[in-house]
């Protein structure tokens, strides 16, 4: 039996990096001084928001299909796309806050591992059940 040591440290590392995103944005706030309820009022707060609400949006996509993945494939596999994605939405954040038109690079490499994730999972699970009906 796989121990998946390396998802569960991926799955942390993910949520670290949502933590920094979310320390990224009390940063932004004090450094332009919109205080919290705020939204609104600079653009690179509003940015920053954007880029940590953007990234809690794909991990309900990204968590399922890392450890399903790792149960149907491999934990090894499975933890270096993780890393990957993890890669993906850094590079997406720090390009977001920079200028929206630099977000594209960090979008495509974490939507890329996370389709893998997810149809890798999906296809070997609709495999496994093809198996145990014939």
């Amino acid at each position: 039996m796989q121990s998946h040591a390396y998802v569960a440290i991926v799955t942390l590392l993910a949520v670290l990096t949502y933590v920094w995103m979310g320390l990224q944005v009390a940063g932004a706030r004090r450094k332009c001084g919109i205080q919290a309820p705020a939204m609104t009022g600079d653009p690179v707060l509003e940015r920053t928001i954007r880029a940590h609400v953007n990234t809690l949006e794909w991990l309900p996509v990204f968590l399922p299909s890392l450890w399903l993945f790792a149960l149907y494939w491999s934990d090894l596999w499975a933890a270096v796309l993780g890393l990957i994605w993890i890669v993906g939405r850094i590079a997406y954040q720090v390009g977001y806050v920079r200028d929206p038109a630099k977000r594209e690079l960090g979008f495509l490499i974490q939507a890329l591992a996370a389709a893998v994730l997810l149809f890798g999972a999906l296809g070997r699970a609709v495999w496994v059940i093809v198996l145990t009906q014939t």
